[in-house]
C-alpha cells in the first residue's frame, strides 16, 4: 500500500506540474495576440506567480515521491531504462526552465512593464524575447512529456 501511495502522490504531482506549464504557454499566447502591455504584464506575473507556486513544488514532489516509489518497489533508478531516461529528460526540462525560461519571463514581463509605464510598447524587442521563450519553452514542456510516456509504457530499453 506504501508503493501505491507514493505512486499516486507522484502522479498528482506530475498533474500539478504538467497541467502549470502547458497552461502558461496558453494563457502567454493568449496575451500575446493582443499586443496589450497591460495584458501581457499581467499573464507574465501570472505566469511567474504559477511556477512559483506549482511548477516548482510540483518538481520537487515529482522527484520525492518518484524517488520514494522507485525505491520502496525495488526499481534500480539507473539500470531501470525508462526511469534513468525519464530522470534525464526532467533534469534537461529543469535546466532549461531555471537557465533560459526563468531570466527570459523576467525580461518579457520587465519589456512589458516598461510599455505600461511608458505608454509605448516595443514590440519588436518583446517579440524577440517571446521567440526565444518559444523555443526553450518548447524543449521544457516537451522532455517532461517525453518522461511522462516513458514512466506509463515503461519500454524495455536500457538505462546505464
Amino acid at each position: 500500500m506504501v508503493y501505491l501511495t507514493l505512486k499516486l502522490l507522484h502522479v498528482v504531482a506530475v498533474v500539478m506540474f504538467l497541467g502549470n506549464i502547458t497552461t502558461g504557454v496558453f494563457w502567454k499566447k493568449h496575451a500575446d495576440r493582443t499586443k496589450d502591455p497591460r495584458v501581457i504584464l499581467a499573464t507574465m506575473e501570472g505566469i511567474i506567480r504559477s511556477d512559483r507556486w506549482f511548477t516548482g513544488p510540483g518538481a520537487v514532489l515529482i522527484l520525492l515521491f518518484g524517488l520514494a516509489a522507485a525505491l520502496h518497489g525495488h526499481l534500480p533508478l539507473m539500470r531501470t531504462g525508462w526511469i534513468f531516461w525519464s530522470i534525464l529528460l526532467f533534469i534537461v526540462s529543469g535546466a532549461v526552465f531555471g537557465m533560459r525560461l526563468v531570466p527570459l519571463q523576467r525580461g518579457l514581463a520587465k519589456v512589458a512593464r516598461e510599455g505600461v509605464e511608458r505608454g509605448t510598447f516595443d514590440w519588436e524587442r518583446y517579440h524577440a524575447l517571446s521567440r526565444q521563450w518559444d523555443a526553450w519553452g518548447a524543449i521544457a514542456l516537451l522532455a517532461p512529456f517525453g518522461a511522462l510516456v516513458l514512466m506509463v509504457l515503461k519500454p524495455a530499453i536500457p538505462g546505464l
